[in-house]
Parts: structure tokens; C-alpha cells; sequence
């Protein structure tokens, strides 16, 4: 299996504010933007593994500024990491007024995803070729997050809710 770069994986995509994807303040709904950025996460996946890919975890998501009904969205997502069969994504989000140009960050996550094969279990993905500092940067970044979500997922490992009575 043969490493690939960040940028041979990358992905862009481009959604216009309908008046279905809003709230009642004419704001872009956060629901639909996750489901928005968990696609183009999952391209990237896709495109870095070739394989069909399953959401596992999203982290950090920050909403910073609203996106109006009649802008676009654009979304930006690319690998910061990558282990055995699992991938991390970090998908960027700008407003885009069309008619004036003017462009606002918005929003960022990041999504890991797992490789999956034709019987739907997990399966390895190429190594992560890093060429500058940036992604040199994230990827040690992102190790720090995989740390955290280990510690989560040991601390709730149950549910006291969901448990029988």
C-alpha cells in the first residue's frame, strides 16, 4: 500500500443556503452543516483509503459565525492523520457571499473515520505523506486528540440510562 500525500486527497464543495436549511433567523441550521461536513470529510477519506469509510467520532466543532440564506458554504476538508485503518479529517467551513465576494470563516471539526472493506470491517489505509510544516503541525496535533478520545471512550464505556432495570 502505497503512502500518499495530503494534498491527493482533499476535497472541495460547495452548497447554496436554501430557505429549507434554516432556521427561523434565516441561519444556516448547525444539523445540516455537520451533515454537509461529514461528506466532504468522508470524500476525503474515501479518496486517501479507496474504500468505503464510516464516521467514527467528531471533535472540536466550532461554530463561529452564522451563514445566511442566498450565500453559498464552502467546505474544505483534508487528512491530518492517519493510523491503521482509522483517519482523521479536518473539514474548514467559509460563508460566501456570492454577489459581493465577501468571504467569512465560519466553522471547523474534525472527523475520523475507519476504512472499511466489502464485509464491512475495518480495513488498513495508506500512510500520510507530510510535505510542510503546517501538516507536520496538525498531524502531531491531531495525536493529541486521538489521546483524548481514547481517554473518553474508556471513561464511557457505559450508559447508565441505557442500562435494564
Amino acid at each position: 500500500m502505497e503512502a500518499k500525500k495530503v494534498s491527493d486527497s482533499m476535497v472541495e464543495m460547495r452548497e447554496l443556503i436554501l430557505p429549507n436549511d434554516t432556521n427561523l433567523l434565516g441561519n444556516l441550521l448547525g444539523g445540516r452543516l455537520l451533515h454537509w461536513m461529514d461528506i466532504a470529510g468522508a470524500m476525503a477519506a474515501s479518496r486517501h483509503s479507496q474504500s468505503i469509510v464510516a464516521t467514527a467520532a467528531i471533535d472540536s466543532v466550532d461554530f463561529k459565525q452564522p451563514v445566511h440564506v442566498g450565500e453559498m458554504i464552502v467546505l474544505k476538508a483534508k487528512l491530518t492523520w492517519v493510523g491503521r485503518t482509522s483517519m482523521e479529517v479536518l473539514v474548514e467551513a467559509c460563508s460566501e457571499n456570492y454577489l459581493t465576494g465577501e468571504t467569512k470563516f465560519t466553522n471547523r471539526a474534525y472527523f475520523i473515520f475507519v476504512s472499511l472493506d466489502e464485509n464491512g470491517k475495518p480495513r488498513p489505509v495508506p500512510k500520510l505523506i507530510l510535505e510542510t510544516d503546517e501538516e507536520r503541525r496538525e498531524y502531531q496535533e491531531a495525536l493529541k486528540r486521538r489521546e483524548e478520545r481514547l481517554k473518553r471512550r474508556q471513561i464511557t464505556s457505559s450508559c447508565s440510562q441505557c442500562e435494564k432495570k
